[in-house]
């Protein structure tokens, strides 16, 4: 119990200290521009929050998040783009590729706030758990299931830019001006922006540890370590599985929907196979069963991307997948591994200390 306690402890401590370090001296330390690239570094952290219950947990290699990552971005956009095109309007890019007079039957709904919030998770949620059944009933797993979540992300990316005159082709919903009625102008509302992505990734943070240290958590990794042995004692590991899909794949889709006001595009580029990868890498490095881990390591690899990609434009890529092989080579439980070790070899130490015989008398 006091251990249960202490940890419980820590916890609330960590999230206390990591919302002065967002709320307060972030805020104070960065620039306008540096926040802003900070609010992007955070929403593919929310994604890697998912990855962390999905892959860490339930040893589900998610290697299409961006799939429902877009799913979110293009639900907010939709609304955002006729929000600014303003009653009775068409969006720009429309009016410049279109041959329509009004919008398409399936952009109507997303004319209403309420509805296009309520897409952007659970949108996702619905893909996810639609192929989550087809795919966890036939008992898809390994490799088999991290190719084909791969291949949906490339067949939605194609499909996006095949769409031009309804999705803006290849170069997306761009050029987004306004978030609910705020001017995304105006640096005050790009702060407020950045305040609610990072409010949002500690509710998610919070979600996910709930369900990791729950009994469904216990359940989601005894069904990756073995899935024969919870069926014998009554447990569908599908249905397990499942849970853990749909809840990355909302969590990946709210990530989406708050990076469109941050930056004011999507497009194909962002939610294809490269950026599913992307986000996987951020969660490996960091180290996959931990959440703190995942959180870190996706905002130091997104980081590392805008400023190495800066100087090495060419050569990034390649970086970037070597950085993966070796994390899952070499270090297959992130860098978090490396402080758990130090931990362990701390109590080791303290436990084989002799004590002198001076003292001790």
């Amino acid at each position: 119990m006091n251990v249960l306690k202490g940890r419980s402890a820590r916890a609330w401590a960590g999230f206390a200290g990591a919302a002065v370090l967002l709320f307060a001296i972030a805020p104070l330390a960065l620039s306008d521009f540096r926040l802003g690239l900070l609010a992007k570094y955070l929403c593919t952290a929310m994604v890697a929050v998912g990855i962390c219950l999905a892959w860490g947990r339930g040893g589900l290699l998610t290697l299409g998040q961006g799939v429902f990552f877009g799913l979110g971005g293009y639900a907010m956009a939709m609304h955002l783009k006729i929000a600014d095109a303003g009653p009775g309007n068409l969006p720009d890019f429309m009016q410049l590729y279109g041959t329509a007079t009004e919008l398409p039957w399936w952009w109507k709904p997303f004319e209403n706030p309420g509805f296009a919030l309520a897409a952007t998770v659970l949108l996702p949620m619905a893909v996810a758990a639609l192929l989550g059944l087809f795919i966890f009933r036939r008992r898809v797993k390994g490799a088999y299931f991290a190719i084909l979540s791969q291949a949906l992300a490339a067949a939605l990316a194609i499909w996006l830019i095949g769409q031009q005159a309804t999705t803006g082709g290849t170069n997306g919903l761009t050029d987004i001006q306004g978030f609910f009625g705020y001017s995304l102008d105006d640096p005050v509302n790009q702060r407020m922006v950045y305040f609610v992505i990072a409010a949002a990734l500690l509710l998610l943070m919070a979600i996910a540890r709930q369900l990791i240290n729950s009994r469904y958590g216990e359940l989601l990794v005894a069904v990756r370590d073995s899935e024969e042995r919870v069926r014998f004692l009554g447990y569908d590991p599908a249905n397990v599985k499942l849970v853990a899909y749909v809840v990355a794949a909302g969590m990946a889709g709210l990530a989406g929907a708050l990076f469109v006001p941050a930056v004011g595009i999507i497009s194909p580029a962002l939610i294809g196979i490269v950026p599913s990868i992307e986000f996987v890498i951020g969660a490996a490095v960091g180290g996959r069963a931990s959440l703190v881990g995942a959180v870190l390591g996706a905002i130091a690899v997104a980081w590392a991307k805008t400023a190495l990609s800066e100087e090495f434009p060419a050569a990034w890529t390649y970086f970037q997948g070597l950085l993966f092989i070796v994390a899952l080579a070499f270090l297959p439980g992130g860098l978090a591994s490396l402080a758990v070790l130090v931990r362990r070899r701390k109590a080791v130490e303290r436990k084989t200390a002799v004590i002198p015989v001076g003292e001790a008398a």
